[in-house]
């Protein structure tokens, strides 16, 4: 795959409701991920908005992204059901799909999940400290041993999910609590990626490290298409005796 063509999904309503989230993302949080990801090599990257007709995710749109980022929170159920469907539908083909943070109660990540997703959570500024717990993953590439946040809402275990393919990070709070906060999963042809950090009020999606691991969960998600696998009746390898039925 020469080009990764990025599609970057905002639901972009704290930025112009709550004037604390629009200082610190006056172009939205959605333009601030895609203007990270323009500056990677390789990449092909547009936005996409709750608002827009079809929440921007035509079938144009979809029948050419290779990765989807997805971050929402106030506005989960807006999102239409056969936007979901279309969506989910895509992954099962092969589109990656990245979500960020409060995505994790979307309709679209709890439809391929087939749980809750419910979590403990607290907004107190916390520092939340990530530690990658596995450093040889390529979504790890290029990291240290931690990424470090200065405030960050918590969420904790019990983090209703099923069982990471990988876990790629573990999340630790102030206040003590951890959390599996870089999860790895494959549904159909499709590579999903769920990462934690990104609560609307704090700077964390223009720290260099959250955009490096989005910049390579991109990469990791977008791998090329799975061998075909042939489904349905058939006809046998070898030369059967056949048997009359009684």
């Amino acid at each position: 795959m020469d080009t990764i063509r990025v599609t970057v999904w905002g639901e972009y309503r704290h930025e112009k409701r709550n004037p604390a989230v629009a200082a610190v993302y006056p172009d939205g949080m959605h333009n601030t991920i895609a203007g990270a990801l323009r500056k990677q090599s390789g990449f092909s990257v547009r936005t996409a908005t709750l608002d827009e007709p079809e929440h921007g995710l035509t079938d144009d749109v979809l029948n050419t992204t290779d990765v989807l980022t997805w971050w929402g929170h106030v506005a989960h159920n807006e999102v239409r059901d056969e936007i979901v469907a279309k969506v989910r539908q895509r992954v099962w083909e092969g589109m990656g799909l990245i979500v960020l943070h409060s995505g994790h109660f979307s309709k679209i990540f709890k439809s391929l999940m087939g749980t809750s997703c419910d979590l403990k959570w607290r907004e107190a500024g916390e520092n939340e400290r990530i530690w990658v717990v596995e450093p040889g993953h390529p979504i790890a590439e290029g990291l240290g041993e931690t990424i470090e946040l200065e405030h960050e809402e918590m969420y904790g275990e019990r983090f209703d999910i099923p069982q990471p393919e990988t876990l790629v990070f573990v999340s630790w709070f102030k206040g003590g609590e951890v959390f599996r906060s870089g999860c790895c999963y494959t549904r159909g042809k499709g590579r999903i990626f769920y990462f934690r950090p990104g609560h609307e009020t704090f700077p964390t999606y223009h720290h260099p490290d959250v955009q490096r691991v989005i910049a390579n969960a991109v990469r990791w998600a977008a791998q090329p298409p799975a061998p075909k696998v042939v489904f349905g009746n058939v006809k046998p390898r070898e030369e059967l005796a056949v048997v009359q039925e009684s």
